[in-house]
């Protein structure tokens, strides 16, 4: 039986290995300068407390069926989506929400199940070992970001140690790094699905004819606090996603969709916007950013 009496950060859905509020005064991954604590306070829920009041929505995507995303409302926490990845060699589950109840796992069911279930970071870690031994499948992490588990039970964790891992045939995790040491990204065909590893920006949604500079990604250490990552981390970030094909990304919030042939190159233009906004206009960092 899992215990959903557990408590969970209402600021970023992280659940925790307790259910006494005496013992739990702070949340480690809003403590964390990438993260905020808010105005009112940190508060914690349970997943008992969120039945009845939140529902986990699930739509298609509407240029292919075989994606399916999933959301909170009302929003909870980040506010983040998660993605079932319907494949013939099983499905995925790229990224995680907090809230699971009966019906979700219905449905969820009736798409196939879960066979891997893949987090992008640690934000987003929430309650992943309820969803591991409800569907009884793997949760695939980065090996760098141990450190931030909040929950002792090792359920169905496997740490991606190089800097990719195929965790179903076709469907590859690569390691990017930057917002977190071991932030990942998901490659699925023409597909990558991008979390926060790096934020699609508003221009990036309605593209044409805008002029020479407009970015379509930025590249945040911290989103909310907007504090931007090092030149280094954005080349890196280009240099692990370099050898990938990819037409369309999926950001980390409904709507964060791009779908264009020159995306990749758009990735490419965005990376050397940031790096030259930053000062380093002719620098080894724009020397290293190459088709």
């Amino acid at each position: 039986m899992f215990n959903d009496n557990l408590l969970i950060c209402r600021a970023c859905g992280t659940q925790f290995d307790t259910s006494d509020r005496n013992v739990l005064k702070n949340c480690r991954i809003c403590d964390d300068p990438r993260q905020f604590v808010p105005p009112t306070g940190q508060e914690f829920t349970t997943l008992v407390e969120m039945k009845g009041n939140y529902e986990t929505m699930m739509a298609p995507d509407k240029t292919d069926g075989n994606i399916i995303s999933l959301w909170t409302e009302p929003k909870f926490a980040i506010g983040q989506r998660a993605f079932l990845i319907k494949t013939p060699h099983g499905n995925v589950l790229w990224d995680l929400i907090t809230y699971l109840d009966d019906e979700n796992i219905r449905r969820i069911n009736e798409e196939g199940g879960i066979q891997a279930i893949v987090i992008s970071h640690p934000h987003y870690y929430t309650t992943h070992n309820l969803w591991a031994k409800t569907f009884g499948c793997p949760v695939y992490l980065a090996t760098e970001d141990k450190e931030w588990l909040c929950r002792e039970d090792p359920q169905g964790r496997v740490f991606i140690e190089g800097n990719e891992e195929e965790v179903v045939k076709g469907v590859t995790a690569v390691k990017v790094g930057g917002h977190f040491p071991g932030s990942l990204v998901l490659h699925w065909g023409d597909r990558l699905f991008i979390a926060d590893s790096f934020v699609t920006v508003p221009s990036a949604l309605y593209h044409e004819g805008r002029l020479p500079g407009t970015a379509s990604f930025s590249f945040m250490w911290s989103i909310p606090n907007m504090i931007t990552m090092p030149p280094q981390a954005i080349v890196n970030i280009w240099k692990a996603l370099k050898p990938y094909k990819f037409t369309t990304t999926h950001g980390a919030f409904t709507g964060m969709d791009v779908r264009d042939s020159r995306v990749k190159a758009r990735l490419l233009e965005s990376a050397k916007i940031a790096i030259r906004a930053m000062g380093y206009e002719e620098s080894q960092f724009i020397e290293e950013l190459s088709e």
